[in-house]
């Protein structure tokens, strides 16, 4: 059965989705750069990063789970050039090994201002083992 993920780090949008959810212990999330009031980080890919990185984090233990959980990440970058620093913010979130990772770099996201989004997948419990 899937749940939705509920954390007040996330404000809901109006949009017919979820930005977490879990169903038969796996972990299914979107993340983004907004704020807990729903506005939008628009600063440099450092902040961005940190901002995706903190709702990411927020709401996986709001499942019960945590970073060390996530078994693979897609990474969509607004700029080439922004690699360098995304991982820099990136890196020290997750420990080894590492989740398995993809990035691309596309012409632009759906949200005004955003340049970085993360698809993540995580088996909650699974860093307990």
């Amino acid at each position: 059965m899937k749940q939705a993920v509920q954390t007040p780090q996330l404000t809901p949008i109006d949009a017919p989705l979820e930005w977490a959810i879990t169903a038969d212990g796996i972990f299914y999330g979107a993340f983004i750069a907004t704020r807990p009031d729903g506005s939008m980080d628009t600063g440099d890919i450092r902040s961005q990063t940190t901002q995706t990185l903190e709702n990411m984090k927020a709401c996986l233990e709001a499942a019960n789970g945590s970073m060390d959980d996530v078994t693979q990440i897609l990474i969509y970058l607004t700029n080439r050039s922004d690699a360098k620093v995304m991982n820099e913010v990136y890196a020290p979130y997750f420990g080894k090994p590492y989740p398995n990772r993809a990035t691309a770099v596309i012409s632009e996201l759906l949200m005004p201002g955003a340049i970085i989004e993360m698809v993540v997948y995580a088996h909650i419990g699974s860093s307990k083992r």
